[in-house]
């Protein structure tokens, strides 16, 4: 794949074309249509390969950031094409860009170091992520990529969803939500060859049931979250639509960067006085962009975008956050833990920065140059501190279409 061998990721609109060059090459197994429209009017599609009602369902795209998916759902397509017992008794189905419109907007399809990859940063707000809007929603007022999705999930009924995630900074880790017996082993194996790190305490399933290294499973409905103050909840999300049909998803993520801070397992000395450091580190740095802000606002011209109405919601979901971390950790808290929580402290008050000096540099506004100063000082110590090294793009595709194809050889009707 020529997007590969330049180091770049694809466009939406690139990976439509690609879809239809293999449905034109191979008509007797692939189709490509439209399932719906974003809310600018963009197009979504699945692409499918086979024809087996046992169907695997893979999305790409879901977070705008986490370029990686796009790439993957055409490696895994063509894949399944030249291996015949992948599709001898299933039908794949790749929604390639849950969002399109976030895609638009979130422009590093090759990024050099953690700074490209945020000065053209966009992840939207809560309420806007096409997998995450029903856990914050109410059904009436669902995006209509959402309602896309789980109209596809509606249709298809799939046996397994695969939703392919990223992060810019860590390691690999897979959520399930319900357990897959078999799955660690295959994805311990492709991480290694692959010298890509295993998150072992990632803080996005802080709290969860491990099936193996780097494999958590969503706990039940009885579970208390480990971070209360966070809005979303990943039990109402799109990733527990498949269960209406017997189904489950596996949420596989891969990093851009690795950092080998996120797989020591072994149990952090002070895992309490490291997390209040964390949590006051992050409540400072929330404050230095929240000046800006105040100090910013009145000279802006709209007030209405996605990417100011982004950077404020991040930056609403520190305090509680802040809050949560200043509670006991975890009696079996690991240095990956501490590392993941710390790696999430520098990650969301630089993810709001970012967007926020977008607009004002699209507003030429004065303190710009200030903020950019903080951007550019804060994704340097990111990747100073975690001892940053780009992982080859082939080998995050590599090891995304792997655990996948692991995931739907292990999983159960």
């Amino acid at each position: 794949m020529s997007h590969l061998t330049e180091q770049r990721y694809p466009t939406s609109g690139e990976l439509v074309r690609a879809a239809r060059e293999l449905t034109a090459q191979r008509p007797d197994l692939c189709r490509l249509r439209q399932v719906g429209t974003s809310r600018k009017g963009r197009p979504l599609h699945v692409l499918s390969v086979g024809h087996d009602r046992r169907a695997v369902l893979v999305v790409a795209g879901a977070h705008a950031n986490e370029p990686t998916g796009g790439s993957t759902a055409l490696h895994l397509a063509r894949r399944v094409l030249l291996e015949r017992p992948l599709r001898a008794d299933r039908s794949w189905h790749f929604l390639l860009c849950a969002d399109p419109d976030g895609a638009a907007l979130h422009r590093t399809p090759a990024p050099h170091s953690l700074l490209d990859y945020h000065r053209a940063f966009y992840r939207p707000a809560g309420p806007d992520q096409p997998e995450w809007s029903p856990s914050v929603l109410p059904p009436d007022r669902l995006p209509p990529e959402t309602r896309a999705l789980t109209g596809v999930i509606d249709e298809l009924r799939p046996y397994l969803q695969v939703s392919l995630h990223g992060t810019e900074l860590g390691g690999s880790w897979v959520q399930l939500t319900r357990d897959i017996p078999g799955l660690a082993e295959p994805f311990a194996k492709s991480a290694a060859e692959l010298h890509i790190p295993v998150e072992t305490g990632p803080s996005d399933a802080a709290g969860w049931p491990a099936s193996g290294p780097g494999v958590r499973v969503m706990p039940g409905p009885d579970a208390q979250a480990v971070f209360p103050s966070l809005p979303d909840d990943a039990r109402l999300s799109t990733w527990h639509h498949a269960h209406r049909y017997g189904g489950s998803t596996a949420i596989v993520e891969v990093p851009m960067w690795a950092s080998d801070l996120v797989d020591d397992p072994a149990p952090h000395p002070a895992p309490d006085r490291a997390l209040r450091r964390l949590s006051s580190r992050l409540s400072r740095d929330t404050r230095l962009v929240e000046e800006i802000l105040v100090e910013a606002l009145p000279r802006l011209p709209d007030t209405g975008g996605p990417l100011l109405g982004a950077a404020r919601w991040a930056l609403s979901l520190v305090p509680g956050l802040a809050d949560d971390w200043m509670r006991p950790p975890p009696q079996d808290a690991t240095m990956a833990y501490i590392g993941s929580i710390d790696a999430f402290a520098r990650r969301l008050p630089l993810r709001a920065a970012a967007m926020l000096l977008r607009v004002l540099e699209e507003a030429g506004d004065v303190a710009a140059p200030r903020l950019d100063l903080l951007v550019t000082e804060w994704c340097a110590a990111y990747a100073e501190r975690f001892g940053a090294r780009w992982i080859p793009l082939e080998h995050q595709v590599e090891h995304q279409a792997r655990t996948t194809v692991a995931a739907v050889r292990h999983a159960q009707a």
